[in-house]
C-alpha cells in the first residue's frame, strides 16, 4: 500500500529539523521560522505543522502559544538517565543485529572509523556527528525491532545534541579519539560475534559519553 504523501512530507521536514538541533544550527531556545522552512524544503504548512507538532511531542521542541516553536533547552539533570537508556537499547539492537549483518556492512563501518578519526583531528564535529551516527545507525537498522529503532531514534534526537558542546577543544578532542577507540573494539567484537562482550561494550560506551562530555 502506498504511503501517503502528507505522512512522507510531514516526515521529511521532521527529519529536516531534527538534524538542524542536533548538528547546533538550532539553538536551544530559538524560535523555529515555520515560513523558512516551508519556502526551503518547498512544502506547505500543513505537514511542516504536522511535524512541528509531532517534535514537541517528542519533546525536541516546546510550542509556547502566540509565539510559535521553540528549540527545547537540554535538562543536563536527565543526562545520566538518556545515556543509561541508550546504553541498554544499542546493546540490545548489536545483539540481534550480530548474525544478519552484511560482510560489506563491517567494511562501511572500518571506513566510518577512519572518517571519524580525519574529523576529531579537524575538529569538525558536523561530519564526527555525522559519521558516528552512520555507525551506530548501520546495526541499529539491521536489528529487526521497529519498536528498539523507534525509540533509539527519539531518544538520541534529544540527547546527543548536546553531548559534544564543549569550550575545552584538547579535552574534547582526547575524549572523542577514546570513543573512537571503542568504536574499533565494537566493530572487532561484531566480527567475532561476541554478544555478551558487544553487550558490555555499548553500555560502557554510552556511560563514557555521559562524565566525560560535562
Amino acid at each position: 500500500m502506498e504511503v501517503p504523501k502528507y505522512r512522507s512530507l510531514k516526515d521529511h521536514v521532521y527529519d529536516y529539523i531534527a538534524q538542524k538541533i542536533q548538528d547546533g544550527t538550532l539553538l536551544p531556545n530559538q524560535k523555529i521560522n515555520e515560513a523558512e522552512i516551508c519556502k526551503k524544503l518547498d512544502i506547505s504548512r500543513t505537514p511542516t505543522r504536522e511535524a512541528l507538532f509531532q517534535l514537541a511531542s517528542d519533546n525536541l521542541l516546546q510550542y509556547i502559544p502566540r509565539r510559535g516553536f521553540i528549540v527545547t533547552p537540554f535538562d543536563a539533570g536527565k543526562k545520566l538517565e538518556f545515556s543509561q537508556a541508550i546504553g541498554v537499547l544499542e546493546a540490545l539492537a548489536a545483539t540481534l543485529a550480530v548474525d544478519l549483518l552484511k560482510a560489506s556492512d563491517l567494511l562501511e563501518m572500518e571506513t566510518l572509523i577512519a572518517r571519524m578519526d580525519e574529523a576529531i583531528d579537524q575538529l569538525d564535529l558536523a561530519a564526527y556527528n555525522k559519521d558516528q551516527y552512520q555507525f551506530h545507525n548501520l546495526y541499529i537498522q539491521r536489528c529487526g525491532n521497529a519498536t528498539v529503532i523507534e525509540i533509539l531514534n527519539t531518544l538520541k534526537n534529544s540527547f546527543i545534541r548536546q553531548s559534544y558542546a564543549s569550550d575545552n577543544k584538547s579535552k574534547l578532542s582526547s575524549v572523542l579519539h577514546e570513543v573512537n577507540e571503542e568504536h574499533r573494539q565494537i566493530l572487532s567484537a561484531f566480527r567475532a560475534k561476541d554478544k555478551l562482550h558487544l553487550e558490555s561494550l555499548l553500555k560502557h560506551h554510552w556511560r563514557i559519553i555521559d562524565n566525560d562530555m560535562l
